[in-house]
């Protein structure tokens, strides 16, 4: 008779969050960070030490919570991490300063495998290393609770430079962009169009065909790769005005036209031409690219692409010369209340 088959060892179930405590967690967490060049003292006392060359900082903080802003369904630990530190990196470059240290505050549900804490470490750690190289995350927090939300405050350094405001944009300026327009807005649609199951919940199967099939849309909206660098290189420049554009083009420049008192007026073939396209650039949120002003005239720093000019109309925002909504993301409206 053959032998019987020998029954399989039982997989190891991971130890959650609420098993091994908050010491155990940090202790798996910490060595999966970097402090980053600009840390004179990093995580293990009651406070960071970051140097900043000329004794000034940006400071800016953002919070990412399951539900309206990521779906776990969806998104890996992994890419939960690289997004949480992406989209504060682009609000310190905005500013035209080099990002130099974030910290990072997590609130999770006890029954979390601690997996999840090490992957989000690990997503920062890598977004860190390839958007922001020298900066790194140099303390934080840990709590308890029933929805996982991921707070982070990251600092940079203008190294001398006097900050880029929203209020600098004049008439005549040059409107440019770098980074990617509408890509995070597909990516999202595909996800809600082709990732639920037939109650309209997030699905993981469903996403990791998607993934499969749209690899770079899917990417751009879960575990974003703005130009951070574009910053400095826009300040350096002499750019008038500037600021990440996390809620849609329109909306966001819409911000820096009522800031400076001017209108923005878009060029419909500069921003692709096609209908479709062109609604995407201007309404597609989370992009996370830099809209910046530059003088009429000056020569514009790549990666920048001009894609319109400052014209008088206080707050106004203009396509082709005629108004346009401002819609894009807005985290109130835009959320079923669904969390997946």
């Amino acid at each position: 008779m053959p032998d019987s088959p020998q029954p399989s060892a039982p997989r190891p179930v991971a130890a959650t969050i609420g098993e091994i405590g908050e010491i155990a967690a940090l202790r798996r967490i910490l060595p999966r960070l970097d402090s980053g060049t600009a840390a004179l003292l990093g995580p293990g006392d009651d406070a960071a030490l970051v140097a900043a060359s000329d004794g000034r900082f940006v400071v800016t903080t953002d919070l990412l919570v399951h539900g309206p802003d990521f779906r776990l369904a969806w998104s890996t630990p992994f890419e939960l991490g690289w997004k949480a530190a992406a989209t504060n990196l682009t609000d310190v470059a905005a500013m035209g300063a080099r990002p130099t240290a974030l910290v990072v505050a997590i609130a999770a549900p006890p029954s979390s495998p601690a997996t999840l804490l090490e992957g989000i470490a690990d997503g920062l750690r890598e977004a860190l290393a390839a958007l922001a190289p020298g900066a790194g995350v140099v303390g934080g927090d840990l709590s308890a609770s029933d929805v996982l939300t991921i707070a982070v405050t990251a600092f940079g350094d203008l190294e001398g430079r006097a900050p880029v405001l929203r209020s600098g944009a004049r008439v005549g300026d040059v409107i440019a962009h770098a980074g990617a327009r509408g890509d995070a807005a597909r990516g999202l649609a595909l996800l809600f169009d082709e990732a639920t199951d037939a109650a309209g919940e997030p699905d993981a199967a469903l996403a990791a065909a998607l993934r499969e099939r749209h690899p770079d849309l899917i990417r751009a909206q879960l575990a974003p790769a703005p130009p951070v660098w574009a910053g400095v290189v826009a300040a350096t420049a002499g750019a008038t005005s500037m600021l990440d554009v996390s809620d849609g083009l329109a909306r966001d420049a819409r911000r820096v036209a009522e800031a400076s008192a001017v209108a923005f007026d878009f060029s419909s073939q500069a921003l692709g031409g096609e209908a479709e396209t062109v609604r995407l650039a201007l309404a597609g949120g989370e992009d996370h690219g830099m809209l910046a002003t530059f003088p009429d005239g000056a020569r514009i720093p790549v990666p920048f692409e001009p894609i319109g000019r400052v014209v008088d109309g206080a707050g106004r925002i203009l396509l082709d010369g005629r108004d346009v909504g401002a819609d894009g993301w807005d985290p109130y409206s835009g959320w079923d209340g669904r969390s997946g």
